[in-house]
């Protein structure tokens, strides 16, 4: 396959289906190459010289249908597009195996840039980091104020019981992946819980949010928020423990693992945590059971890609140093529950 024509993006069937779905959106010889950076679904780049286009497709070869629900993706993306949330203007949703091997959707490109490491952010300078950041929050504040039945989401997802069975699915994960002694996992993911929080009304949570899933563009604003396969209805407090945990050093040199913390001008976590509660008017008491609970999260993700790495499953640039990473987040996590 050439670069214009790259594996699990059929040209000629995507510009046949277009055409008969989408006439007239198309108006030269289409051209496709895969943007790198996405962890799981694969994200094309197309254009016909003149407009461009996203395609989002399920990796190659055999997936479980529930972790790569393209449906499910357009569907959320096609309900904030309306709203004041930065998301791609929805083109098409294919579910027709035959066109590309898998279902797909189709959205509008959007200017911006995802900044994936600290190196990259702080050629921003100063100032730009710190306003991209605090964008990071009041970005996320709009996506949590959606009521979720006006845009048409109301049955997106079961919010009762959410944190519960989380805390279960990922110790599921866990278990999955458990080859070698893993001090302090066990007593971080039992006092999770038990210290259980009650949860705030449920809005539309992203599941993955952080600065290398957005983009940043003119005057350091949010473009639009990608990578929405993790989204469902639940507790909006994760989405901010997440972002709280990937905004903290993890002191690890030349970590395989990026966060943006290190970059001069990031505002510090308790900055962000006290903005989300400022425009947002929820209660944050509870935010480092949410960011420990980040930690439990990414450390199981390292341990199962430590796992596949030493079954030969996975080869790359860094999966040779997940495993020590591991234990790095145990502490964190337990450090944060003690001293939250």
């Amino acid at each position: 396959m050439s670069a214009d024509h790259p594996p699990g993006l059929d040209l000629d069937r995507l510009r046949a289906l277009l055409e008969r779905e989408r006439p007239g959106l198309v108006r030269g010889p289409l051209g496709g190459r895969l943007i790198e950076g996405g962890r799981s679904n694969l994200t094309y780049a197309l254009t016909d010289g003149t407009s461009r286009w996203v395609v989002r497709r399920p990796p190659l070869g055999h997936v479980l249908a529930t972790a790569h629900d393209m449906r499910r993706e357009h569907r959320v993306i096609s309900a904030l597009h309306p709203t004041s949330v930065p998301v791609p203007a929805p083109v098409l949703l294919c579910e027709d195996e035959e066109v590309l091997g898998a279902p797909f959707y189709v959205m509008e490109f959007v200017e911006g840039t995802p900044y994936r490491t600290s190196g990259q952010l702080a050629a921003l300078g100063e100032g730009r980091v710190r306003s991209a950041v605090l964008s990071l929050v009041d970005t996320l504040v709009e996506l949590h104020a959606v009521d979720p039945a006006e845009v048409g989401l109301g049955d997106f997802g079961r919010p009762e019981g959410y944190l519960d069975r989380q805390l279960r699915r990922w110790g599921k994960q866990l278990d999955a992946s458990r080859n070698r002694d893993l001090p302090g996992i066990d007593e971080l993911h039992a006092t999770l819980g038990r210290r259980l929080p009650a949860s705030p009304a449920p809005a539309v949570v992203h599941g993955d949010y952080r600065l290398d899933n957005v983009l940043i563009g003119a005057g350091d604003r949010i473009t639009a928020i990608l990578d929405w396969e993790m989204s469902t209805l639940g507790d909006p407090l994760t989405d901010l423990g997440l972002l709280v945990m990937y905004s903290r050093s993890l002191d690890v040199p030349d970590s395989p693992v990026a966060t943006t913390a290190e970059a001069p001008g990031h505002p510090a976590p308790a900055e962000l945590i006290e903005r989300y509660a400022a425009r947002s008017g929820r209660d944050v008491s509870a935010v480092s059971w949410y960011e420990a609970f980040a930690f439990f999260k990414l450390a199981v993700i390292v341990e199962g890609i430590h796992y596949r790495y030493t079954l030969g499953q996975t080869v790359g640039r860094g999966f040779d140093r997940m495993g020590d990473l591991v234990p790095v987040l145990i502490d964190h996590g337990l450090t944060t529950l003690q001293e939250g």
